[in-house]
């Protein structure tokens, strides 16, 4: 490495996975040529990484807020390119950071370029880590296993009262406590919730109880730092049917973020009080489209929800009381989570309902999740058995995640009721 060239990261090394870095550089020559890579290991072990080339100004210094970068995994200026660029070293993988403790640890290198062809690797000038940290200091991160419940509480620092939100997931193998645990950060207390296959549930389901979410609810506002009326519901992907039919169905659930899911209950029937309150809409595997990258396009799969036999899979979300956040990319590959949005909105507004908002991110693919993890393409789908596109394009993704994570956070502190005077009476 060179003694003279410094490679910053402001305003410090050591940041929130949500919080953008600045990349700087200084020491090189004038107008002297370099490569940025960055480079990171996830939960599996799989290397994820990225590379941006990049001209010195007059006085030996990049700017990443500043200067384009003239090629690699991404172009122009952006100034968190190189996080969200990364790539796989195998194909079809997702970037697995699932555990909050873990920190994502981002190794970011400066190289003189490139002399040969063929060359992986210029001489290395500098480097520096950014530690990204999933859960804030004080943030109280609590396992629960109280009667049903199965998941993890997080709780941030103060006497509050603070919004809750319960954070669904549906199969224990998608479980991941970085959402949640990003929001009590930003002053939510959290209950990330799985249905099956975690700890000691069942491994495989047949069907889903309402009474299980119910009973999570209710949890989650006996908690001492929790105020308000109830609790929000956040979902992505199967989970956003499930979180209709909870505000739907049950008390106390008071806004709701339905990120690219569907308007009928999937793949499992619903149960409620030990009984069917609707069918599953089912796939039709036939319809699988298979690609050159050897992922198949699942766009069509699922059945069509308006057609007739498939009615009474519709979610009643006219029915719901809290406010609702759907929440659609229109390049989505898993199912046209768009025109489901339509189908709700016009189901809504034919009963007369207002409490509702929609946003739509062009570009954008399905897993659209908490800013600033490397955009994922395709990987494997448990229900397809194989791997599958997820649609969208890096830069449009990258975008949406840092809108829509901001807009989640304002979402829920619009609707969702918190004053002090609840939690005293809990206290």
């Amino acid at each position: 490495m060179s003694s003279q060239v410094r490679l910053s990261l402001l305003p410090r090394a050591r940041c929130m996975f949500d919080e953008p870095v600045q990349v700087k550089v200084a020491g090189l020559r004038s107008r002297q040529m370099v490569t940025l890579r960055a480079r990171s290991t996830d939960e599996k072990g799989v290397v994820f990484s990225s590379s941006a080339t990049f001209r010195a100004d007059g006085s030996g210094q990049i700017d990443l807020e500043r200067d384009p970068s003239l090629g690699g995994t991404y172009t122009g200026v952006e100034p968190m390119g190189l996080l969200w660029s990364m790539r796989p070293d195998t194909l079809h993988k997702r970037f697995q950071i699932t555990k909050s403790l873990n920190p994502h640890v981002v190794k970011i290198s400066v190289h003189e370029e490139e002399e040969e062809e063929g060359d992986e690797e210029g001489r290395m000038l500098a480097e520096a880590t950014n530690e990204r940290l999933l859960i804030g200091d004080a943030v109280i991160r609590h396992t629960v296993r109280e009667g049903n419940i199965r998941g993890v509480l997080f709780t941030p620092p103060g006497v509050g009262p603070f919004p809750a939100v319960l954070d669904l997931y549906i199969l224990g193998g998608g479980f991941s406590e970085k959402r949640g645990a990003l929001l009590a950060t930003r002053g939510f207390v959290v209950l990330t919730v799985v249905a099956y296959g975690y700890d000691d549930l069942p491994k495989k389901m047949k069907e889903i109880h309402l009474d299980y979410f119910e009973e999570a609810i209710q949890f989650l506002r006996k908690q001492d730092k929790v105020g308000g009326k109830g609790v929000g519901v956040i979902s992505i992907s199967k989970s956003g049917d499930l979180a209709l039919s909870m505000a739907s169905y049950l008390q106390g659930v008071e806004a709701v973020v339905w990120i690219n899911g569907c308007s009928a209950n999937t793949l499992l029937p619903l149960y409620y009080k030990k009984s069917q309150i609707l069918p599953a809409l089912m796939i039709d595997l036939s319809k699988l489209i298979p690609t050159e990258s050897e992922a198949f396009n699942t766009k069509k799969v699922l059945n069509d929800p308006l057609a007739e036999e498939n009615e009474a899979t519709l979610i009643p979300v006219e029915r719901a009381e809290g406010r609702l956040l759907f929440v659609a990319s229109e390049d989505d590959l898993n199912w046209d989570s768009k025109a489901y949005v339509d189908m709700m909105v016009e189901r809504l507004q034919r009963h007369g309902k207002d409490n509702f908002e929609s946003v739509c991110y062009p570009g954008a693919g399905h897993y659209l999740e908490p800013p600033y993890g490397p955009y994922c393409p395709s990987s494997f789908h448990a229900v397809v058995g194989g791997s599958v596109l997820w649609g969208g394009e890096a830069w449009s993704h990258a975008a949406a995640e840092v809108h829509l994570w901001k807009k989640i956070q304002e979402f829920f502190r619009t609707h969702m009721s918190c004053d002090a005077t609840q939690t005293k009476a809990k206290l």
